[in-house]
């Protein structure tokens, strides 16, 4: 049996990648979704809470991590970034392994990485797609997020790879800058290449 086509799917803020991985979804390609995995095994009852209490005390609660708390604790200081790291890493790989198994007879699956170009690397895809949009869409599209101000936008914008390089380093770019309609065919065109 072939192994699945793994396409890694990322893009800056506003970008509109969590509606290009619904797309994939919907057409009923496998997408793992590590940011969603993270906050599950964060959330209330996640199985990562104990670690993390133990690591850094008050971080958590009922409700799962206390973001806040941790936020404090782990900001601008790099060994206790690490340490979290070593306690989310390793379970996210693990959720993956499982999530592969699961979908093992897939000719096609998606990894939905936001951070891609900036942590996570392209090892182990077969292709980057990446989903863009011009500046102004992306910035009105975020903006209108609450609690989002210019500040906080340009400084998200500043710790990201730039869209132009992005671009550049994928193998395909699906344009979210257009109606839903045309983006949704981008996505089937994408599918139908790469599926044999």
């Amino acid at each position: 049996m072939s192994k699945p086509f793994i396409l890694g799917l990322t893009g800056g803020i506003g970008m509109g990648k969590s509606t290009v991985a619904g797309m994939f979804r919907a057409a009923g390609v496998p997408v793992f979704d590590a940011d969603a995995v993270v906050h599950r095994l964060q959330g209330p009852g996640g199985r990562l809470l104990p670690a993390i209490e133990a690591e850094f005390p008050g971080s958590t609660g009922p409700e799962g991590v206390r973001r806040a708390a941790l936020g404090d604790m782990v900001f601008g200081d790099a060994d206790a970034l690490s340490r979290l790291e070593a306690i989310i890493h390793p379970a996210v790989r693990e959720e993956r392994d499982t999530f592969m198994g699961d979908n093992a007879d897939a000719t096609l699956i998606v990894f939905d990485i936001p951070l891609l170009y900036e942590k996570t690397g392209t090892a182990g895809l077969d292709a980057v797609a990446v989903v863009s949009a011009p500046p102004d869409v992306q910035r009105a599209r975020v903006m209108a997020r609450p609690g989002m101000t210019a500040e906080k936008l340009d400084h998200i914008v500043g710790l990201q790879v730039p869209d132009a390089e992005k671009r550049a380093r994928a193998d395909h770019i699906i344009d979210t800058g257009t109606t839903l309609e045309e983006t949704r065919a981008a996505v089937a065109a994408l599918i139908a290449r790469i599926r044999p």
